[in-house]
């Protein structure tokens, strides 16, 4: 069984389009199970979710836990059921019998991986940063692309390092990178450009580069916090 975790918050836009997205390309649908992790929203996500479960034969779960994606991230592995794990954003769209896609992998002997990524947008540079994303290079990585992991090595890596509250993807890539645990499959999952949208492309790039240096030189969980906290969560003039 595959188990799809996805940690939420005031996700009540997008929730809905991902679990609909879900329900027609999941491949075998008595194989896999939705774990939808909320930290504290204070809209209708959890209200959505709800009546997805009611109106669905999906195995649907639904969870709270502590605010912050690794910890909800753990909190979905922990109540998972399935020997793969699957982590997923919510406005990220993974592509047709993406289930059955990661399943055949595993079996290949890859404990873990993602897929290749293409952004909703035709601004030239995501469209070129998605294209960089098929390549195995660990600077293409990033959690948009999701995560599938088997339980095994989750567990023996420890899950996701839960005193980073940004940048907790790329920490456990790492893990597995060091591991050479990690393949790119090669079908695109749609992910959303709205964070560029919404300050400007150049703007987050530079950011974005900006956190992975301050990261490569040894900058703490707690400092990449504030840089991101400072420059990415600001208030729209």
């Amino acid at each position: 069984m595959i188990s799809i975790v996805i940690p939420v918050l005031n996700e009540s836009e997008n929730l809905p389009c991902l679990l609909d997205h879900l329900k027609d390309q999941i491949g075998r649908v008595l194989a896999v199970e939705l774990i939808i992790v909320d930290g504290g929203s204070s809209d209708n996500t959890l209200a959505l979710a709800q009546q997805f479960k009611d109106t669905n034969r999906l195995a649907v779960s639904l969870i709270t836990s502590q605010r912050g994606r690794a910890k909800q991230m753990n909190a979905g592995a922990q109540a998972a059921k399935g020997e793969i794990l699957y982590f997923l954003h919510a406005d990220s769209f993974p592509p047709k019998h993406f289930d059955v896609l990661i399943e055949k992998e595993v079996a290949k002997g890859n404990p873990a991986g993602c897929f290749k990524m293409r952004f909703d947008s035709k601004h030239w540079w995501l469209r070129f940063a998605s294209w960089l994303t098929k390549f195995s290079w660990r600077a293409c990585r990033g959690g948009d692309q999701s995560q599938f992991i088997t339980r095994e090595l989750f567990d023996e890596i420890g899950g996701f390092d839960e005193s980073y509250i940004i940048y907790e993807d790329n920490i456990l890539i790492n893990e597995l990178y060091a591991r050479n645990s990690f393949v790119v499959i090669q079908q695109p999952i749609q992910s959303s450009a709205r964070m560029y949208e919404k300050y400007g492309v150049w703007y987050v790039q530079y950011h974005f580069w900006a956190i992975y240096v301050k990261k490569w030189f040894g900058a703490s969980a707690e400092e990449l916090l504030a840089y991101y906290c400072k420059h990415l969560k600001k208030p729209v003039a």
